[in-house]
């Protein structure tokens, strides 16, 4: 067995069909495609969305809502996760890039930290936003808290 004599499982290929090549091969003449209309022709191709000219869906359908250009979207991140990786890193000082290296954050993206679990070691916190019950949380054991 070599690269030469490689061929795919049997049955699993089918050779391709080769329309519009004479009336003896079974595929001439229309070659499929039925008699006459747009579809019949070279180079017809429809729009996405068209429905044979009956009001496509996405215009009957009314428009609503708007999209906030100013919204800012924060990663949140839990004081519950927070104390996992001091106790797996055995620190104390916890900032965005620590966060972005341990993978619960990218690069660019803003962190907010949120009050969901039970922090027990004292943890001096730097992020974008917190929420309250998250400084409490952590100003509870002691803590620091320091908004970027």
């Amino acid at each position: 067995m070599d690269l030469s004599n490689l061929k795919p499982a049997k049955g699993s290929t089918k050779t391709k069909k080769r329309l519009g090549r004479g009336q003896g091969s079974g595929t001439g003449g229309t070659a499929t495609r039925g008699h006459k209309g747009q579809k019949s022709r070279s180079g017809y191709s429809r729009k996405t969305g068209f429905e044979g000219g009956q009001m496509p869906l996405q215009r009957r359908v009314p428009k609503f809502g708007f999209k906030n250009i100013n919204r800012k979207e924060y990663k949140g991140i839990n004081i519950s996760t927070l104390q996992e990786l001091a106790d797996a890193k055995k620190i104390t000082d916890i900032d965005v890039d620590l966060l972005v290296e341990a993978g619960l954050a990218r690069k660019n993206s803003l962190v907010k930290i949120l009050g969901n679990g039970e922090l027990k070691t004292k943890l001096n916190v730097k992020a974008h936003a917190f929420s309250k019950s998250a400084v409490t949380a952590i100003e509870a054991v002691q803590g620091t808290v320091e908004t970027i």
